[in-house]
């Protein structure tokens, strides 16, 4: 199916339809946000998932009831995604937690007014692209990729769910009150998660010991998150994502992109990156490696 089939326009990127329909996109555009609220925000393929992981059991001091009990989507909603219209999100409790792919300039009104926190997440767009290349594969929800060639082309260009990376990095980079925001890289994670887990507990305001730290970091390694069906996926009918073609949880490394590009591919993706990235200051883990 096409683009114009399975995916809407909203503020100028595509969303799917079935899973961003145009009653829930209303109801994030009107949602009220507390200033303790704490929304962690990805560009989709960037480590969402590992920290709907994360932050409520550093925000729980370790209880770990929640991310063995309920879903990952309902523990720490997508704003934009239907399952918010039905989860009572104003009646929750404060911190409350939220997961959004919104860009900067798609956030609503009183996210402005009322400065939650965020916990923003980069990783290497080789990576995000590769990882969304067998995505794509698998979402029945999702226009298929085609050929590597013809997925690259339309990544570069920001025609796929949510827009340009380039556009959603630099949007958060150049955020307003900076001082609410905590910027965390999937290959920072993957290098020190013990040091990662620390810094978000002290964004959060929560004094964790040195053994909790490491207790949540053991937790929710790639290989242990696999196993918990409450965030690997599992429970998601195979009509709307086929584990079989790709598991959600893939492979959770740094690097994957090396085994699918060809050398004038990569050369295209870095000759687009110099140029789009040309103005941004942030020391990226992946630019200092050269991968």
């Amino acid at each position: 199916m096409t683009e114009k089939e399975l995916y809407s326009v909203y503020k100028g990127v595509y969303v799917p339809k079935l899973l961003h329909p145009t009653e829930s996109l209303k109801y994030a555009e009107d949602f009220t946000f507390r200033s303790d609220d704490i929304i962690i925000v990805t560009y989709p393929k960037s480590g969402t998932t590992w920290m709907q992981e994360i932050l409520p059991l550093v925000v729980s001091e370790g209880d770990f009831t929640v991310v063995q009990s309920v879903p990952n989507w309902d523990r720490v909603p997508w704003l934009e995604e239907h399952r918010a219209m039905v989860l009572n999100l104003e009646n929750r409790p404060s911190p409350r937690m939220f997961a959004t792919h919104f860009h900067y300039s798609m956030m609503p009104q009183s996210y402005f007014q009322n400065k939650p926190k965020v916990i923003y997440v980069m990783r290497n767009p080789k990576d995000v692209f590769t990882s969304s290349y067998h995505y794509y594969g698998m979402a029945s929800y999702l226009v298929k990729p085609g050929t590597w060639d013809e997925f690259l082309t339309k990544f570069l260009d920001g025609k796929v769910m949510f827009g340009s990376w380039f556009d959603h990095v630099k949007g958060w980079l150049n955020a307003e009150a900076k001082d609410r925001i905590l910027y965390m890289t999937y290959e920072e994670m993957i290098w020190d998660l013990k040091d990662s887990v620390s810094k978000i507990s002290d964004f959060v305001g929560k004094s964790l010991s040195t053994e909790l730290i490491e207790k949540i970091a053991d937790h929710c390694t790639f290989k242990n998150m696999k196993q918990n069906k409450m965030s690997n996926y599992s429970l998601v009918p195979e009509e709307f994502m086929n584990q079989k073609k790709s598991e959600f949880l893939r492979k959770g490394i740094c690097g994957d992109w090396k085994n699918y590009f060809t050398v004038a591919q990569a050369e295209l993706f870095d000759f687009v990156y110099k140029d789009k990235m040309k103005d941004v200051n942030f020391k990226f883990m992946w630019d200092e490696n050269n991968n």
